[in-house]
């Protein structure tokens, strides 16, 4: 356990990318709680408002967020009332590019610290390529996700069923916006896991073995990676192929 525990101290956080009503902030606040490691989620708006210095509700409305507020309404109206002439666009209050970047250098800060859990935000795409960082996918069938919601937050079905959809797709294009890469590519995570088959404690005791296996890793050369390393040739070739 000790050598374990040394091992994990050469990795600067893990990354917590998570589909609506999966369970994920949970996972997260449960595995820092084990590890010893701080969680980063919410603080991050903290953060981005004292940087930008502005007020914790505006930055609320750039987190995972394309637009601000004021834009998304008139959107809204638009559908809601599409023979009404709207002429003007209402701009948010500050260009999302500041808040990115903002959420960038506070993304970039927590890992120059070290031992943290970075929930949402990008963080795995803006971190791929640092290979003592875990990135994790949490994700779980869409009913289950709808009773989660419903449960944590009091909605009825149509309106959980809503947000998850709202929250899923506000994530998605705050990734493929920024980082030209979609929340749902197995190739920016790790580990992939389903709360829908795991309870959340296996997930987290998953997730801490990963971390570990991954850490045991950081002092082989890329090279030394991969599927292939160590394996023999097939005694013969696979039918399908022709020599």
């Amino acid at each position: 356990m000790d050598k374990d525990r040394s091992a994990i101290t050469a990795m600067r956080a893990i990354t917590i990318s998570r589909e609506y009503g999966s369970g994920g902030g949970e996972i997260a606040t449960r595995l820092a709680k084990r590890l010893g490691w701080q969680v980063i989620d919410h603080e991050v708006v903290v953060r981005v408002a004292e940087m930008l210095h502005v007020s914790q509700e505006e930055a609320d409305e750039h987190d995972e967020c394309i637009e601000g507020l004021a834009s998304r309404l008139v959107k809204s109206l638009r559908l809601v009332h599409p023979s009404m002439p709207f002429t003007v666009d209402i701009p948010p209050a500050m260009d999302s590019r500041a808040f990115y970047e903002a959420r960038c250098q506070v993304i970039e800060g927590a890992v120059a610290s070290g031992q943290v859990v970075i929930v949402g935000r990008g963080a795995q795409a803006h971190l791929a390529q640092r290979r003592d960082v875990l990135h994790v996918r949490i994700v779980a069938p869409l009913e289950a996700r709808i009773a989660y919601v419903m449960s944590r937050e009091g909605l009825a079905r149509e309106a959980a069923h809503a947000r998850i959809l709202k929250k899923d797709q506000e994530r998605a294009r705050y990734l493929e916006t920024f980082y030209q890469r979609h929340p749902g590519d197995p190739h920016l995570y790790d580990l992939v896991l389903n709360t829908g088959i795991l309870d959340l404690e296996s997930a987290v005791e998953v997730i801490a073995i990963v971390l570990e296996r991954k850490a045991r890793r950081l002092s082989v050369p890329v090279q030394g990676l991969g599927p292939a390393v160590g394996l023999p040739p097939y005694p013969d070739l696979p039918q399908d192929v022709r020599p």
